[in-house]
């Protein structure tokens, strides 16, 4: 399974070129599978995650789907349903997640309440009462601050149940997906992000982390 996730982190990017092509993103299994593995796309979390489910399931996996809300600056969080994540039962509880973009690259396993570390970053999972928060922290920037990614509670959900939330996110001005063109995916030792009209490419994914960006624009398209 961890090598799975790497594998779909390296392959399938982290998009949202539907939303600003004007074309609806259905939560439909059989749609989804057309948009990402016959037409090569990518997608954000609702239809990554939910294929990525699907492919663990016929595989023979326990999966079930989970709500986020996406912590915010301020300290507080998003709305329910705002992000879709994994939970799948090994010999552990498993935390799995291809559709967060720069996020960890291993499923981590849910009662580890040690650092679980991923190149630069140390990874923990809290539990405050039914909700678990997942926490991330540069490990090479002396005394940072640790930063919740999201939290959520261990309730199974169906995917139709993202499907508000992710018509919100296509159609708001609000959402930050309808907002800024994104799309990004992982390297061997970095990642690939392409925002807007500014390339950026990361590398020192285990050691020091250097950051390039293009300073002129891309062209346009034709």
């Amino acid at each position: 399974m961890a090598e799975l996730q790497e594998a779909h982190l390296r392959a399938v990017p982290f998009e949202n070129l539907s939303i600003h092509a004007r074309q609806p993103i259905v939560l439909d299994e059989r749609q989804l599978f057309a948009k990402v593995v016959e037409h090569r796309r990518g997608g954000f979390c609702y239809e990554l995650n939910g294929l990525f489910a699907h492919l663990l399931q016929e595989i023979g996996f326990r999966v079930t789907l989970i709500a986020a809300e996406v912590g915010k600056p301020d300290g507080t969080f998003g709305p329910a349903f705002d992000h879709l994540a994994l939970a799948v039962e090994l010999d552990d509880v498993f935390l799995v997640d291809v559709g967060f973009g720069d996020s960890f690259r291993r499923p981590l396993r849910l009662h580890d309440r040690g650092p679980q570390v991923q190149g630069l970053t140390a990874y923990r999972i809290h539990q405050e009462g039914e909700y678990y928060k997942l926490q991330q922290q540069n490990q090479h920037v002396p005394n940072a601050p640790g930063e919740i990614v999201y939290r959520f509670r261990r309730q199974a959900h169906k995917l139709a149940e993202f499907n508000d939330m992710c018509v919100y996110h296509q159609t708001s001005p609000e959402s930050h997906f309808s907002q800024k063109r994104v799309c990004s995916r992982a390297t061997a030792d970095g990642r690939l992000t392409l925002r807007d009209r500014r390339l950026i490419v990361t590398r020192g994914r285990c050691g020091k982390k250097r950051r390039s960006t293009r300073k002129k624009p891309l062209p346009r398209p034709c």
